[in-house]
């Protein structure tokens, strides 16, 4: 009795191309599409089931819609002396209204409703000028990178440092202004201990006690006057340390 033909179109039709190295995991694609106006069951078969990696194996496409099926390969040691004798079949029945025990489904199926396609696998290497094409894609990717790299850093790099210099400098203008604000201070004390010294009685020596007060006050002041702009500059210099 001959075998129901294959209602779901395949892309590829007859091959499936896996392109080394293959020292890695190597996939290709799988299109499976369903034409009909019926739902249709599929799984997928090789006959190195070890070697390879099928996802979705199985399922079921919908009238007038497709799926992509990926192919994964194994990494193994390739031979090119050796000829690949493994192969692919998809296996299709319609899908029965009620379809919701898959495994019940192909148990079940008859022989005349059973339709397959068979697909061989080829192993290619690539050529020298894919290789040297892909390296030379690899070499401007990684250019490219970097350059965009490097300009990131020195935008940051600059952005930083203007911030720097416009804390630095609103320091110094605060600093300036607190200079001048002490000598003003300053200048005032100075201004008041000859006013007062002035005012004092023309006659008789003043006590010591008098003395001993204002030859401190003016010190005092200037003592605290310095210890207030050590602070600020020590401020400024921890700022621009870290």
């Amino acid at each position: 009795m001959a075998r129901t033909e294959q209602v779901l179109v395949l892309e590829p039709p007859n091959e499936l191309k896996f392109k080394g190295p293959f020292t890695d995991v190597v996939t290709t694609n799988l299109k499976l599409s369903n034409p009909s106006d019926k739902n249709v069951c599929f799984k997928v078969k090789t006959t190195a089931p070890r070697r390879y990696c099928v996802r979705p194996n199985s399922g079921i496409i919908d009238a007038g819609t497709s799926i992509n099926v990926s192919v994964m390969l194994q990494p193994f040691d390739y031979d090119p002396n050796e000829k690949s004798k493994h192969k692919f079949m998809v296996q299709s029945i319609f899908a029965p209204a009620d379809c919701q025990d898959m495994e019940a489904v192909w148990k079940e199926a008859k022989a005349d409703e059973l339709m397959d396609s068979k697909l061989r696998c080829v192993f290619e290497l690539p050529s020298e000028n894919e290789k040297t094409h892909e390296l030379e894609i690899n070499k401007v990717t990684s250019t490219s990178l970097k350059t965009e790299a490097s300009m990131m850093s020195k935008s940051t790099s600059s952005s930083l440092d203007d911030s720097d210099m416009r804390k630095v400098m609103d320091d110094c203008r605060i600093l300036k202004s607190e200079v001048q604000r002490l000598r003003e201070e300053n200048r005032q004390l100075k201004e008041d201990d000859g006013l007062r010294m002035r005012r004092m009685p023309q006659m008789g020596n003043p006590t010591p006690s008098s003395n001993a007060m204002m030859k401190e006050e003016g010190p005092a002041a200037r003592m605290i006057a310095m210890v207030v702009l050590f602070f600020i500059l020590g401020t400024i210099i921890g700022k621009l340390v870290l």
